[in-house]
């Protein structure tokens, strides 16, 4: 089984002190959604969080999934995923998903992991707008696990993929599902207006 690494140990610095993870769509908070939907595809679910004590991990708390502390998301992106990729057990690939991803669904992670076994001459294979451009979820072939303890800075694992575009396989998710998310309260409001 491939696990499924979902980075929500973001700090929601542009929500005016509110936490966006806790953020409430159809009912349930957006990490509990994201972390629920993700274990729908059957794989082993993992969720980086600042600490073990963060409120977000109460919301999750009824869900298989595994917690991760990563005291180094406090560097960012790169931090998390540098922390929290140095703890997924070996395996043959592993999943990574953003959790702020509003519109993602079971049927789009799915279809990454089916990319995957489409297409085996890739090292990296990763979601894309229905106009190409990439996004998440990005599967990582074991092979490039070692590179993830060199990652410093805020860019998250761009560093790593861009020199391997070439080994890349984009796949096409419905509309804006690869990259839509809302970052700010003016995002929530404008969204939830056109979303009721």
């Amino acid at each position: 089984m491939i696990p499924i690494l979902i980075l929500a140990a973001g700090q929601s610095s542009r929500m005016g002190g509110r936490d966006k993870l806790l953020e409430v769509i159809g009912g349930e908070p957006l990490l509990h959604r994201q972390t629920r939907l993700a274990a729908a595809t059957g794989h082993p679910v993992y969720v980086a969080l600042p600490d073990a004590r963060h409120p977000r991990a109460r919301v999750i708390a009824d869900l298989p999934a595994t917690l991760l502390s990563v005291p180094e998301a406090a560097e960012g992106m790169s931090g998390t995923m540098r922390g929290a990729v140095a703890q997924l057990p070996q395996a043959p690939a592993f999943m990574v998903v953003l959790a702020d991803l509003v519109t993602l669904e079971p049927a789009d992670m799915i279809a990454i992991f089916n990319a995957r076994d489409a297409h085996p001459d890739h090292v990296i294979w990763r979601g894309a707008t229905a106009e190409g451009k990439p996004g998440h979820p990005i599967i990582f072939d074991a092979s490039l696990r070692a590179a993830f303890a060199e990652l410093q800075g805020d860019g998250g694992g761009e560093d790593l993929v861009k020199p391997l575009h070439h080994r890349t396989y984009l796949h096409k998710l419905p509309g804006q599902r690869a990259r839509f998310d809302l970052d700010t309260p003016e995002d929530w409001a404008a969204w939830r207006k056109s979303n009721p």
